[in-house]
């Protein structure tokens, strides 16, 4: 695959969604996301390949046999972060059209379907649960659970999805029988041009809120404050600190503020922890830690907090013989592990899955300085082909 081939097939991508930050606002089935599944429908006419949706919203672009049995699937996902980068995601998805282009020029016929997959939500940057579409299909979440997840102006995934989401695949291992995903790489370990994932971090999303007593910023004296944002600025440093001594990741990024006045105590502060850790007990122990922490400050500020568990993903190794094979077929490719979660993690529950990564010579995710050099990408394309033929 040359670089001007994949090049071309990118740039129909490359702007949808695109704002002035120069990262990309692409939430789970708003407009400029809806615009990118309408992207793949076309794609896989172009090619005669089928597209069916599973009912949860995650859409599949058939070669071979529609849910016929072993199907191998390849993909990720459109959605992104908010003003996040352009390849998390769309790059799997675009690699794995050129990936089936090269092995039709090559005459390949494969014995098991082959099904280009766009999941659904993996970010969580929407509806608030990473990976929706993934647990879905698999079971991982109740369908009447996920259809009544909001997002910050009220709209259920349910209402976004025009319908209660169908839950698991019947016959789900019988008709999967396998999962490879290429992504680009989310740091900086990797310096050959592809390689292989060994595991996934557990990690986890903790919403933490924080209630005082709102009033006057100009008349209420100091002594008499029970303002939540000095416990949650206090939280904020406990989470680095617990991480750093545990050698784990700990982000406080995102916050609500009622009633989010410059003249105003806040009322309420609400603070979502995220975490991450080589093994669950790690992880675990920090965020007790912060937990600990961030109800003793509240207990000498005159506040409260509740913390409550939004998701949590454990552990993921992908299956250990797959990954050396595919390092095998690639040219004893490097094999590392991710602190990054993706829908490969969710399905490896049910089915054996891999990852595939692209070099990214910034070692930048979820960020407009996200990047991998087109030749790199071009790479990935004859990497996920390779893999795909000696699967099918």
């Amino acid at each position: 695959m040359s670089a001007k081939v994949f090049s071309a097939l990118w740039s129909e991508i490359e702007a949808i969604g695109r704002v002035s930050s120069g990262g990309y606002m692409r939430y789970a089935l708003e407009q400029p996301e809806l615009v990118l599944r309408d992207w793949f429908r076309n794609q896989a006419h172009r090619r005669d390949m089928p597209v069916t949706d599973d009912g949860n919203g995650n859409l599949f672009a058939w070669w071979g046999d529609q849910w016929g049995r072993d199907a191998v699937l390849t993909g990720s996902h459109f959605d992104s972060v908010p003003h996040g980068g352009g390849y998390d995601g769309p790059l799997g998805i675009v690699s794995a059209f050129l990936a089936i282009d090269q092995l039709r020029a090559a005459g390949y016929t494969p014995a098991k379907p082959i099904a280009v997959v766009a999941f659904v939500e993996e970010e969580g940057g929407r509806f608030g649960l990473p990976c929706l579409g993934s647990r879905l299909l698999t079971g991982a979440i109740e369908p009447a659970r996920a259809a009544a997840l909001t997002d910050r102006d009220g709209v259920t995934f349910g209402e976004a999805l025009g319908a209660t989401p169908a839950g698991p695949l019947p016959g789900l291992t019988s008709r999967i029988g396998a999962l490879v995903e290429l992504h680009i790489e989310q740091g900086r370990q990797l310096e050959a041009p592809v390689g292989v994932a060994s595991a996934i971090w557990p990690h986890g999303r903790w919403r933490f809120d924080f209630t005082g007593h709102g009033d006057h910023a100009g008349t209420t004296r100091m002594a008499d404050r029970r303002d939540p944002m000095l416990t949650f600025a206090y939280t904020v440093l406990a989470a680095n600190k617990e991480a750093r001594l545990a050698g784990a990741h700990a982000t406080m990024a995102r916050v609500e503020v009622e009633p989010n006045a410059t003249n105003a105590i806040p009322s309420l502060v609400r603070g979502w922890l995220d975490a991450r850790a080589a093994d669950t007990p790690t992880m675990d122990a920090v965020v007790d830690a912060v937990v600990k922490r961030a109800t003793e400050r509240a207990g000498r500020d005159g506040t409260e907090v509740v913390v409550t568990a939004e998701s949590i993903s454990e552990e993921v190794t992908f299956d250990t013989a797959l990954a050396g094979r595919l390092s095998a077929m690639l040219g004893d490719a490097p094999i590392l592990p991710t602190s990054a979660g993706h829908d490969a993690g969710v399905l490896s529950a049910k089915v054996p899955t891999a990852m595939l990564f692209v070099r990214n010579p910034t070692g930048i995710s979820h960020s407009p300085a996200e990047f991998a050099e087109p030749g790199d990408c071009a790479s990935g394309v004859d990497a996920l082909a390779t893999v795909l033929r000696e699967l099918t």
